[in-house]
């Protein structure tokens, strides 16, 4: 059995009768438990106060807030992005900030990481501190920023080369332990596919050797094309080859030979067959396995902490109980107190939702204490889905009432309202369709307000009855009635204010414009609005609600994988603009030139001049995340690569290649398993359930919980010698 041995000071404590202690580190350790920290930290009472404070709502947003203030600075920072546009062409002389203030906030954001970085590295002690790389480099990062910051004042602001800008987005990783640990696996998977990649490799090369030696320089020039154009030497081959593996230039690279001879096309069929279809889709297979066997290995972790959590708050509570009750004391079962159990819940910080279904459970316990068995499956109720009750509707005496309330209590009045609305959308779609060539002055806008106040009529008798069945309580308690009663206002607002501004409408019906929006604009509106409310059928449809809800979810609970790629995102963006700032120019006098001088400018068809790719560069921050981006979706991603390689040097295809393989290859390919891991997991979990019951349920759906069936709980051993390591509370 366990006791617990406490420090001097916990002994004066203990022996003054005061249990406030344990209770406050019963409140702690629970709270670790449920956000799955760790419980390594100071355990005095003035240290618990700073340990709440610190993990407290306004902290932890002002720290997000801070983090996003420092990583938004790069739009604001020379090169500035406050630019209508990007286009090198047209682009005015964007704003720059004066000397001094972007350098001015971000050492108050520094300052409150130097702040943050104490509170950790003091509530965890030294000893736990030199275990912590995390923060070790945390403090290295905060100090090298500090530098660069006074380097950059010293400079007069003049500074082009800013290291701290590449060190920013480690703020964002160490405030997140699900970020590090997925950090943490992927680092472990690199290993695994570097087989893969050699493969691919293997494969770039060979067929680039045959391709070469296949399509080499002949005597002809009318048959050199393929030569020309992507086989002149090793490095176009290579980089042509590697675009076809993507598909991104498929079937040009193969045109100039196939249109000599039809057998050439085995060579690229064979090349893209095998490395498109097979080696990319099982590096993908790796990827996400090895990717998810370490993540499983992570998560497994954070279940040891939240059992540790919930035993060490065990533990102080059995010591606060212990020697209150002498059937307890001659027995020698680990128990504590119901009355005590309350109290802690009742100091938790957690959704009302779960601590009242804990409580509920504690009272039914009719013997004044409970066994660690029983204390553990209390808390087996934070996995459980929430199942939203609807308050109950209202009573009338009214025969007339009670007859209107059952007909729209009835699910078939939602599907009539579902079909009206998509009557509408059609409608709209007709006149858009009728209208589609005749500019604004020949529109004739009376028949689609006159349909549209019919439409809107009927919305709002519809939100009118649906609140007198359900009353406004139980109106309001289901999200799409929220989602429908807000846009129906919305139309309800826009109808009222033409009518106000336009008078009611007649044939021919084109009145002069008006205040600050035209009559086309507002009837516009209030199309997209009716358009945008035809996604009330969603929860309706049970597959589609899955779906919404897994994106939902995905927002929610997945935020750690998505913040990943912003942190590479933000990395490549830093790292594009240092090597490529600048390297593209427009032609000279461009937007001064008259349209026929512009069409005597001779470029390659297919080129980054001739299609007019101008706005993607690495001019500033914004230009260079949408160049990205369109690099990771691999459509005409050559383009760029070519355009840069002759802007600047081959070495230039490295950059391209590495984000290719970290965005397109690596992370977006994991991030689309997980969302598919996710919408199993709350498939398998509703695939018995009714449309009702999957609006009623409030999914939990967490990394941890996820992969809840193939984790193993930790053993009474582990958790014994988990305790017994703790560097503050001494157990024995």
């Amino acid at each position: 059995m366990f006791y617990l041995r406490a420090s001097e000071e916990q002994s004066d404590l203990l022996a003054n009768g005061d249990e406030d202690l344990y209770l406050q580190q019963a409140v702690v350790f629970i709270e670790d438990a449920i956000q799955y920290r760790s419980i390594n930290h100071r355990v005095d009472a003035n240290s618990l106060r700073l340990y709440r404070w610190y993990y407290s709502r306004i902290w932890q947003l002002g720290l997000g807030l801070t983090i996003a203030v420092v990583l938004m600075l790069a739009f604001i920072e020379r090169p500035s992005s406050f630019s209508y546009t990007s286009d090198p062409r047209f682009r005015p002389p964007p704003w720059e900030p004066p000397c001094g203030l972007t350098e001015g906030i971000e050492i108050v954001c520094l300052v409150i990481f130097a702040i943050d970085f104490a509170t950790k590295s003091y509530l965890i002690g030294w000893e736990e501190f030199r275990k912590c790389k995390w923060l070790i480099v945390y403090i290295l990062a905060v100090s090298a920023s500090v530098i660069d910051w006074a380097l950059t004042l010293s400079m007069y602001c003049d500074q082009n080369l800013r290291v701290r800008r590449l060190i920013r987005p480690f703020f964002l990783l160490q405030n997140s332990s699900l970020m590090k640990k997925t950090l943490k696996c992927i680092k472990r998977t690199l290993p695994e596919i570097a087989s893969v990649i050699l493969l691919l490799a293997l494969h770039l090369c060979l067929f680039t050797m045959i391709g070469m030696l296949l399509f080499a320089k002949g005597e002809n020039p009318k048959q050199n094309g393929e030569w020309e154009a992507y086989f002149r030497d090793l490095p176009t081959s290579f980089s042509s080859l590697l675009v076809l593996l993507t598909t991104a230039n498929n079937p040009d690279v193969m045109i100039p030979a196939y249109s000599l001879n039809r057998g050439y096309s085995i060579f690229f069929i064979l090349f893209s067959g095998f490395g498109t279809y097979f080696l990319m889709n099982l590096l993908t297979a790796i990827v996400y396995n090895q990717f998810r066997g370490y993540l499983l290995m992570s998560v497994q972790a954070s279940i040891l902490r939240r059992r540790l959590g919930v035993r060490a708050a065990f533990e102080v509570m059995s010591c606060q109980g212990w020697g209150q009750d002498a059937t307890h004391s001659e027995e020698n079962v680990e128990r504590v107190r119901v009355d005590a159990s309350l109290q802690v819940m009742a100091r938790v910080q957690m959704k009302s939702y779960y601590r009242q279904a804990i409580i509920k459970r504690v009272q039914q316990l009719s013997d004044g204490f409970i066994q660690w068995e029983a204390f553990r499956r209390l808390f087996d109720e934070l996995d459980k889905d929430r199942i939203k009750e609807h308050p109950p509707k209202p009573e009338y005496n009214s025969s007339l009432l009670q007859g209107l309330q059952l007909l729209f209590c009835h699910y078939y009045v939602t599907v009539v309202g579902n079909a009206v609305a998509l009557a509408n959308v059609m409608c709209i779609c007709t006149i858009l369709v009728l209208d589609s060539e005749k500019s604004i002055a020949e529109r004739d806008d009376y028949y689609m307000e006159v349909i549209n106040c019919f439409f809107i009529l009927y919305y709002l008798m519809e939100m009118s009855l649906k609140i007198l069945a359900f009353g406004w309580r139980g109106y309001l308690s289901y999200r799409n009635n929220i989602f429908d009663g807000l846009l129906t206002v919305c139309l309800l607002v826009l109808q009222i204010t033409i009518f106000a501004t336009y008078r009611l409408p007649f044939p021919k019906w084109n009145p002069a414009s008006r205040g600050l929006m035209s009559l086309w604009e507002m009837v516009r509106l209030v199309n997209m609005l009716i358009v945008v409310r035809f996604l009330r059928i969603i929860p309706d449809i049970k597959l589609m609600a899955l779906i919404a809800s897994t994106l939902v979810d995905l927002v929610k609970n997945l935020r750690a994988f998505a913040g990943i790629l912003v942190v590479v995102f933000y990395v490549f963006a830093v790292l594009g603009i240092w090597l490529f700032q600048g390297a593209i120019t427009a032609p000279g006098q461009m937007s001064v030139m008259s349209n026929s001088s512009m069409k005597n400018i001779t470029v390659e068809c297919g080129s980054y001049e001739q299609l007019g790719y101008w706005p993607n560069n690495f001019d500033d921050f914004a230009s260079s995340l949408v160049l990205l981006y369109n690099v990771m979706v691999v459509n005409n991603w050559q383009v760029f690569m070519d355009a840069y390689t002759r802007y600047t040097t081959q070495w230039s295809k490295v950059y391209f290649v590495s984000w290719w393989l970290t965005s397109s290859v690596m992370w977006v390919n994991l991030f689309v398993a997980l969302i598919l891991e996710n919408f199993i997991y709350k498939w398998d979990r509703s695939v018995m359930c009714s449309v009702a019951d999957v609006e009623r349920t409030g999914y939990e759906t967490t990394v941890q919980l996820m992969f809840r069936e193939q984790i193993q709980e930790p053993t009474e051993e582990e958790l014994v010698t988990q305790l017994h390591q703790h560097p503050h509370l001494h157990l024995s």
